[in-house]
């Protein structure tokens, strides 16, 4: 399954030290002896380019973010050569140099590490005699950095998530991408081994890396033909005058078997090609009623390429997460509309609906936080902007309006001023802020009978709701930011399975009692709420969301600039 179990206990460090020997470490006395010596002036060129932070043979001048790194490798180094041998690039230059320009294979992008450059700049190295000392010294610093780059990149993604989800502070591991290279890259056996010790080991990142090398041999091998739009949805029996199109294009995604075959001249959408749709609309959130309709036909028209960039800000995303958990989270996706808990790596014992904030209005924040209690029979205390915005023109149109829908009108201490019809003073305070609202418990309240808190800067929280029907919808972003889980019971049972005496059946009294009742938890569980529009399960099944929010479209602005707006 996405994202979830697998997060629990596994480290996604670069900190040698967390993850076991790295293949390929040396001595430090090897380590030197493997260094190639400047000149005085060698090293003067060496030693100013890393001063200045900038080397203009890259296609990202300015290095100055990383320039620590780079300093701290050359320090350690002597200030020699770290990649070459009496004037050729040594094999793990050369190794290292042939993954740089597959950058694109791991959801980054080539051209930031130089991709296309390197093929020059080796011939150079290689020819006659070799390049000159200065040629070397700027060959050196130019995969120096890139590898720096790439390392950091790959480790912790390209982007920081607070740019963009400014309450998503993780606390992740950081690492010098310098001293990793000088430690660990350049006398190893094999660099791609090494640099698995920093890349992300969650299986659900591996089964996206999987998917997207799959989905580029498809963005190269796919021949755009567009499907016939249509007015109306297209029904079992109807006719289709994109049939043919139709089928070719479902085999190509996986959607239909490849030995189903249309008949000569037939237009008929039958029942096998219906359940072929019907497969690409729970693939891609649609309402999956195996209708032909025009939404339905403009993702199938999607191109690969815009697959591979889900798919490419997915794992960027996964590169964002923490790196260990003290106790296995609760993970909620937003686009997916989807939470997941449980305690095996991989085996979520609990999956279930949820309902998100409405997009452009009232979004759920991307975060993580701590669940520290939840609260049986709980009060809703009426948000401000939904008081100004929807409660108080209903009260002043209809006085009677909070008694009949079981409201109260308090003080910000708690106390109640009136239960009842709203007189005008009690309406002239709720306007200017000076009392609040809030619905009484019971099984008409907007929270249902449960909700579970982690304290966060957008109160927002998971709770039950007497509002079931919505989750039979595909689409389910409708609250006010808050997240409405569809089996509440089963939730708050998985999150006191640690709490003693909270049994199953005990919970089902506190749902049944009919009082407020806090519960701490012994122990805090993480939560997170995350916004991810690709998603990879475990049988290999790809599931491409809706950017409800349109954070993949910040994201992807986000990455462009990334290394441009710093040169």
């Amino acid at each position: 399954m996405f994202l979830v179990m697998e997060l629990g206990f596994v480290a996604c460090s670069g900190d040698p030290s967390t993850v076991g020997e790295p293949v390929g470490r040396i001595a430090q006395s090897q380590r030197q002896e493997t260094r190639e010596p400047l000149t005085a002036s060698g090293e003067q060129e060496l030693r100013t380019i890393v001063q200045s932070g900038r080397l203009s043979d890259l296609q990202w001048p300015n290095f100055s973010n990383h320039g620590a790194s780079v300093k701290e490798f050359y320090e350690e180094n002597g200030f020699k050569l770290g990649w070459s041998r009496r004037g050729k690039p040594t094999a793990q230059a050369l190794e290292f140099i042939r993954i740089l320009e597959q950058a694109d294979t791991k959801g980054l992008d080539s051209k930031d590490y130089d991709g296309a450059r390197w093929t020059d700049r080796v011939k150079a190295l290689q020819s006659g005699d070799g390049a000159s000392e200065s040629g070397r010294v700027r060959f050196d610093v130019a995969l120096t950095v890139s590898g720096i780059r790439y390392v950091s990149d790959l480790h912790l993604g390209k982007v920081d998530p607070e740019s963009l989800h400014k309450d998503f502070d993780p606390e992740r591991q950081h690492h010098d991408a310098g001293a990793f290279l000088q430690e660990y890259v350049l006398g190893a056996q094999s660099v791609k081994d090494v640099l698995v010790q920093v890349e992300c080991p969650y299986p659900g990142y591996q089964r996206v890396l999987v998917t997207l090398q799959r989905y580029l041999q498809m963005e190269k091998e796919e021949v755009p033909d567009p499907l016939l739009q249509v007015k109306k949805p297209i029904e079992l029996g109807q006719t289709y005058n994109g049939l043919e199109k139709l089928v070719r294009r479902l085999q190509f995604l996986g959607d239909l078997p490849a030995n189903v075959t249309v008949p000569a001249d037939s237009l008929t959408y039958s029942k096998e090609i219906a359940e072929g749709v019907k497969r690409f609309q729970i693939r891609h959130g649609l309402e999956a009623e195996g209708k032909l309709g025009p939404q339905t036909i403009v993702e199938l028209n999607q191109p690969m390429s815009d697959r591979v960039e889900q798919l490419r800000l997915s794992l960027e995303r996964w590169r964002w997460l923490p790196h260990g958990f003290g106790e296995s989270p609760i993970v909620v996706n937003i686009p997916e509309f989807k939470l997941r808990a449980g305690d095996t790596p991989g085996k979520p014992t609990l999956l279930m609906p949820v309902v998100v904030g409405k997009a452009m209005r009232t979004e759920t924040p991307v975060l993580e936080e701590d669940m520290e209690y939840l609260v049986f029979w709980p009060y809703w205390n009426v948000p401000s902007s939904i008081l100004r915005g929807e409660m108080i023109p209903k009260i002043a149109k209809d006085r009677a309006y909070v008694q009949r829908n079981g409201y109260e009108v308090a003080t910000y201490f708690g106390q109640v001023v009136t239960d009842g019809v709203i007189s005008d003073d009690v309406l002239a305070q709720l306007r200017a802020g000076k009392l609040m609202l809030r619905q009484k418990p019971g099984r008409k309240n907007a929270l249902g009978l449960v909700k579970f808190i982690f304290p966060n800067d957008n109160s927002v929280y998971l709770h039950s709701t007497p509002e079931e029907s919505a989750f039979n919808k595909s689409r389910r972003d409708f609250s006010h930011g808050c997240i409405r889980v569809e089996d509440p019971k089963a939730l708050a049972v998985w999150v006191l399975r640690h709490n003693p005496g909270w049994t199953k059946d005990r919970i089902e009294e506190a749902f049944a009692e009919g009082k407020q009742q806090q519960v701490n938890l012994t122990r805090t569980i993480p939560v997170l709420i995350v916004y991810t529009s690709a998603v990879v399960e475990e049988d290999g099944q790809v599931f491409f969301l809706e950017d409800i929010y349109g954070h993949d479209k910040a994201l992807a602005k986000l990455e462009a600039q990334a290394y441009f707006s710093r040169n």
